[in-house]
């Protein structure tokens, strides 16, 4: 990848900042976009190639048009994205949800990443080449489940970014994907979660590096034919039928009915 530049959001800590270390350990000048400028700061600092750091949110318009400019004006030019930025949202019962939570993950999580594929398809128009971008789903997008509605809502719209990106970018030279993490601690996994990854097919949870490889396949060349994909990386999670014995069924103890 030596010679491309690479915008990664949310690339101040998880799966961001290990892609952003994968990319440039490959050759590429890495602009690492978060919210939190600071930890933005030290993971472009612990790259091993030229790097840059931008404090943004990703929600916001002009701070999307700002990232890609400060990009632009170090580098020259961006080739690859990764749309990466999302946070996790309320959990609870459907009619309990706060609507004013829910729109905070619908602007980071949904609108963050169609303001990215945007600003990346026009900084493609103008430099008049191709590129690849790789948005961050997970299987909450696959899949349903009662306690995550706030988050799997936007998970789920984000496949139908990937796929109309996809469709859009095909003719222009550009290739847009997505990567499904399945249960993939971003800091110290909870006894809860080491369970939950127990019952998948690869019985453990996996790793911010597993998807960041993911990523840096699906950006790079020898992914040159691959296109509208969602690539989960879950151990086999998204495969699972848990009615069946083999796939986990009776892992979890339903909750008691609601009076």
């Amino acid at each position: 990848m030596r010679g491309r530049v690479a915008v990664v959001t949310g690339g101040g800590g998880g799966i961001g900042a290990a892609t952003a270390a994968l990319l440039s350990s490959r050759g590429a000048d890495v602009v690492v976009v978060d919210v939190d400028g600071a930890a933005a700061t030290r993971v472009a600092e612990a790259l091993p190639g030229r790097a840059l750091a931008v404090a943004a949110d990703v929600a916001e318009e002009s701070d999307v048009q700002r990232y890609l400019d400060a990009a632009v004006e170090a580098f020259g030019a961006v080739h690859l994205h990764h749309l990466n930025a999302g946070i996790s949202g309320p959990t609870g019962p459907l009619p309990d949800l706060d609507p004013a939570e829910v729109d905070r993950v619908l602007a980071v999580n949904l609108r963050g990443p169609f303001l990215g594929l945007r600003g990346a398809f026009r900084r493609f128009r103008e430099q008049d080449g191709g590129g690849a971008v790789v948005v961050t789903t997970s299987i909450a997008g696959l899949r349903g489940s009662e306690d995550l509605i706030p988050y799997q809502l936007p998970k789920h719209g984000l496949v139908g970014l990937v796929q109309g990106g996809a469709l859009y970018g095909g003719p222009r030279g550009v290739r847009v994907n997505g990567v499904a993490p399945g249960l993939v601690p971003t800091g110290l996994a909870s006894d809860d979660l080491r369970r939950r990854g127990s019952t998948v097919p690869q019985r453990r949870t996996g790793t911010v590096e597993e998807v960041a490889a993911a990523v840096g396949y699906l950006l790079g060349a020898d992914a040159g034919y691959v296109n509208g994909v969602i690539l989960p990386v879950d151990g086999g999670a998204a495969a699972v039928s848990t009615v069946r014995a083999s796939g986990g069924a009776g892992a979890w103890t339903p909750p008691a009915p609601e009076p």
